[in-house]
């Protein structure tokens, strides 16, 4: 057999055949097989996990006319079944029940597809996707259930913004351009039309998969455990018989927009309240100059954030809220560059200067010339970033490299774009040069427009008008727009230039319990430091997390409201400076927790200090600017507006976290309480909030004991040991507890809802079950059942009974109270009906376990055992966790070994009486709560669903209420902080 390979192996002069990390350890090799597919092989020897991805050059543009979304579903279909392996969704099952996963995706160019799964099964499991392009079993009785899926599918993006944007753009295009099509599918391009016209879909379904799917346009990355030749053998037993029909990629030439389509301003309704304004350009594809990165210096510009920027006059003047500027929407072919700027409603009522002011930044570029050493520092940023990268799941990487196999030279697979490395002006100018009010295309969406506008995009049902606006009328904008100082960016100083690790084996860096587990390293009555080297890793990041108790921040809806627009302010006042910091890969972040707020900061550590004491010397300096509060409270104010835009499913589970979580307040109590608030209201509260305040720290990564301890101690001395300190410590009743209510056993509980947009057709259902409190072997038997069952609700609820594209079974974990939930939207039933089809799925999963073979008991054991002792990848995951510990005052930092130990003990038995005592239709234990959300289509249902609610079942009207009269269950964190 003839294959081509190419190896790739890091050298000191960088002429190897695949250019990867420094710091990336896994063998690489490029190989062809006989039927021409292009493949590369990884091996990483201390993976847990395998992966593969299969990139196909073909996507939606290659619908056939009047079949729109015949690729999607084709990617539906591929997936579901082969010849070898005739199960439905046999891969599926498969990968779930071996600790795995599986998705597809379709772009408009290409279809792929990708799965991960335990390294003892891989080699089954990738059989079984080579089935898929080999011999697929596209059945005829499975095709009108994944029509079905498709229309779910697209009907839960409706109601979506961008998505109703998207397509508007392309709505306003060359009709007979592939970019003008509606994508995705549904029920009427799939069936209704094409059976109306005589047309069998499932043989216009097989006769796309034989014109296009070909090995030669197809590229596979295989991610596995074992050395490359045993992968490259596996490989070529079980690829090389995809057939070859030696297609060439399909290409689509020419832009999408004429001239017609040009010099346009759109004016849009959008769902959620608010404005945005997106300036777009068609350019070269900087794919064609990669390594030059036109679009990606001139976004760094546009996009800055600093003094000097286009974003920061708008900010200042009050004018908008967040500035996005690049190229998107691209193809070998065609591409846009896009500047998106979300608008006050000041801003929206001067869009003519905002524009303006667009243009003048952009003439500030073509005038100032394309500078060295700002390519330099975007060159320098990058490297670093590429360098000393993260690993990544196995599944993400295969899927990002085998996307880029067809684009880019073999060199540069790995890398992609990611590296800016030659210096060439004339190829910035050329695509700043296309930024200009020649061919411009304005998208302008506000609810301001409604009721003012004449057409709308078919697909969508989107509301929008068109107008001509020509270059002189933008040369006007520019002439009248405001003064203001726009100038280029200043050096950025937060770029690092230490990479060196810090050496942990010194003999006093040796901690104790050998650095397995964050260490208790500092306590006062002011904070608590938790410490944990990288003896992991080796890379020169930190990863910190502080959460400010405050016993004020959550204390009533009024209080929650103020704590929030506090976060909102500082993170507006550090933006200036701090941007530099997230540009140079160094990112912070500010949030609401729990209890207060919590301070993050994650990336290269040497320069990290600097940013930490910047962000304490904002809030120890905190004040109110009154321009800036009316800004983010009217931010804010849109936001909670919005959430009664949200997906009828995210309502649901809203509603579910309102019914457990003690100190959780409606978001319409927060909203009335924020419509009264005013800047003195938050400058008197932000003292009181921060003047009783316990600081509880987490730092890990490439930071010495000693820099950790000061690090606190810096904190301590600015916000608490000033002669009038900030800050005081709390008193030992203050400590805030995370408390959760405690459903009554053998009660059913029902709360029935309204979806809160009435022009949603969707409706949902979580029918959650609360089992227990965080122990052990109770942990490891709800996660068996959950994996056991995982897949079997899928299968029926999804493909069998069609109920909804969103059917999941997770964990839930509410402060460390656990329970499963069923999570269910459909447009095709209402909520009370799906309830009655998880219990009969609850009856059949009843009957699963029971004749559940033990060989197949100890299979799922054993998976979920490799799930559980999958290690982590990069700091970030492993800080995760054990933050999660320090949060919830388990300090559990052996968790897994422990579950892991229980699960190795346990017998069938066990988990059958689990399930039969909290989980099976009727169990003496069972608390159940089902959570229902009726779209518009099925409102009509709610009261006869709510007749159905009989005792023992109790129907909630009132969820604060109810929540008010249930017990709670005791805080895990108990008295461990009173101990201070």
């Amino acid at each position: 057999m003839a294959v081509e390979t190419e190896n790739a192996t890091a050298t000191a002069d960088g002429s190897d055949t695949i250019l990867k990390a420094r710091t990336d350890k896994r063998e690489y090799r490029r190989i062809i097989l006989k039927n021409s597919l292009e493949v590369l092989l990884i091996s990483d020897p201390e993976t847990d996990k395998c992966a593969a991805s299969m990139n196909v050059s073909v996507g939606s543009f290659s619908d056939p006319d009047g079949l729109e979304g015949l690729a999607h579903f084709l990617e539906h279909m591929l997936f579901y079944a082969s010849e070898k392996f005739p199960e439905e969704h046999g891969l599926f099952k498969y990968v779930n029940e071996h600790g795995g996963s599986s998705n597809a995706y379709t772009s408009t160019e290409d279809t792929n597809y990708h799965f991960d799964i335990n390294t003892d099964s891989f080699d089954e499991a990738l059989d079984r996707f080579a089935q898929f392009f080999i011999k697929p079993l596209m059945s005829a009785d499975a095709t009108m259930r994944e029509i079905k899926s498709v229309d779910s599918e697209n009907k839960k993006n409706l109601l979506t913004d961008s998505r109703r944007m998207r397509q508007l753009q392309k709505h306003l295009s060359r009709e007979d351009h592939p970019y003008h099509k509606f994508s995705t599918g549904n029920m009427d391009t799939l069936h209704v039309q094409p059976e109306a016209k005589g047309i069998d879909i499932r043989s216009e379904l097989i006769k796309f998969y034989d014109e296009h799917y070909s090995a030669n346009i197809m590229h596979l990355v295989v991610y596995g455990k074992e050395n490359l030749d045993k992968t490259q053998g596996l490989v070529e037993e079980l690829f090389q018989e995809i057939r070859n029909t030696d297609k060439s990629i399909p290409r689509f030439p020419g832009q999408p927009c004429t001239l017609d389509h040009l010099q346009v301003l759109v004016k849009a309704v959008p769902i959620r309240q608010g404005h945005e304004l997106t300036v777009s350009w068609p350019v070269t594809p900087s794919i064609h100059h990669y390594e030059e990165a036109p679009c990606r210096y001139i976004g760094r510009l546009i996009g800055h954030e600093g003094e000097g920027s286009l974003f920061h006059a708008l900010k200042m003047r009050g004018w908008a809220t967040s500035l996005y500027a690049g190229e998107a929407g691209c193809t070998m072919e065609y591409s846009f560059f896009n500047v998106s700027i979300n608008l006050t409603d000041a801003g929206h009522e001067n869009i003519q200067d905002i524009v303006g002011l667009l243009f003048r930044q952009i003439k500030l570029l073509q005038l100032s010339g394309v500078s060295q050493w700002i390519f330099d520092e975007l060159s320098a940023i990058c490297e670093a970033k590429f360098h000393y990268q993260a690993k990544i799941h196995p599944i993400a990487y295969a899927k990002s490299i085998s996307s880029k196999m067809k684009m880019y030279p073999t060199k540069h697979w790995l890398v992609g774009s990611s590296l800016p490395s030659k210096f060439n002006p004339a190829t910035v100018e050329k695509v700043l040069d296309d930024l200009s009010p020649d061919n411009v295309r304005i998208f302008w969406k506000s609810n301001k427009f409604e009721g003012q506008t004449d057409k709308v995009e078919p697909w969508y049902n989107t509301a929008y008008s068109l107008e001509k606006i020509t270059k002189f009328t933008i040369q006007e904008w520019v002439q009248s727009a405001p003064d203001e100082n726009l100038h280029l960016p200043t050096p950025n100083v937060f770029i690092p230039t230490d990479f060196s690790l810090k050496d942990f084996d010194d003999e006093n860096q040796v901690l104790e319990q050998d650095n397995i587990f964050p260490v208790l390293l500092r306590k006062t009555s002011f904070s608590r430091l938790w410490y944990k080297p990288d003896t992991k890793f080796f890379k020169p990041k930190a990863y910190i997390k502080m959460d400010f108790n405050c016993p004020l921040a959550f204390s009533s809806p009024d209080s929650a409201v103020l704590s929030n627009i506090f976060v909102w302010l500082l993170v507006d006042y550090l933006n200036e400076y701090a941007y530099y910091a997230q540009v140079a890969g160094l990112h912070y972040g500010l949030s609401l927790s729990d209890n207060g707020f919590e301070l993050s900061l994650v990336g290269f550590n040497h320069k990290l200090r600097i940013l930490l004491e910047a962000v304490i010397q904002k809030i120890a300096n905190f004040e109110v600017k009154p321009d800036r509060f009316s800004v983010i409270k009217e931010t804010v104010t849109k936001a909670y507006r919005n959430y009664k835009f949200r997906q009828p499913y995210n309502q649901a589970m809203s509603y579910c976290s309102l019914v457990l979580q003690d100190h959780s307040w409606p978001w319409t109590e927060k909203l009335d309480a924020l419509s009264c608030l005013k800047a003195e209201d938050l400058a008197n509260f932000v003292p009181m909030l921060l003047s009783r305040t316990f600081v509880e720290c987490y730092i890990a990564g490439n930071v010495e004991k000693s820099e950790a301890e000061s690090m606190v101690k810096h904190i301590e001395d600015v916000l608490f040991n000033d002669p009038k300190p900030i800050c005081r410590p709390l008193y030992p009743s203050q400590f805030l507890t995370s408390r959760v209510a405690e459903l009554g056993a053998g009660m059913k509980y029902f709360y029935h809802q309204e979806g809160s947009n009435p022009s949603d057709e969707n409706s949902a259902l979580v029918h959650y079950i609360q089992v227990h409190q965080d122990e052990f072997s109770m942990n490891s038997k709800l996660q068996l059942f959950e994996l056991i069952a995982k897949q079997a609700t899928f299968h029926q609820l999804r493909t069998i009974e069609q109920l909804g594209y969103i059917t999941s079974l997770s964990q839930r974990n509410d402060s460390g109270v656990y329970g499963v939930q069923f999570i269910i939207q459909s447009s095709v039933k209402g909520p009370g009906h799906v309830d009655s089809r998880v219990e009969s799925l609850l009856k059949d999963l009843e009957s699963k376990l029971y004749k559940m073979s033990d060989e197949e008991f100890k299979s799922n054991v054993t998976a979920l055992i490799d799930m559980k002792l999958e290690k982590h990848k990069n700091l970030s995951e492993e800080s995760l966790f054990y933050w999660g510990e320090i949060q919830e005052g388990t300090l559990k930092f052996n968790r897994i070994d422990a579950e892991v130990a229980t699960l190795r003990e346990i017998k069938k038995e066990e988990l059958i009486d689990f399930f039969d005592e909290y989980i099976k239709v009727g169990a003496p234990k069972k608390k159940s709560l089902s959570i229902c959300v009726y779209g518009n289509q099925h409102l009509k249902e709610m009261p006869s669903d709510k007749d159905k609610v009989v005792a023992p079942s109790i129907e909630i009207e009132d969820i604060v209420g109810f929540r008010k009269s249930q017990p709670l269950y005791g805080s895990l964190k108990g008295c461990s902080q009173l101990k201070l």
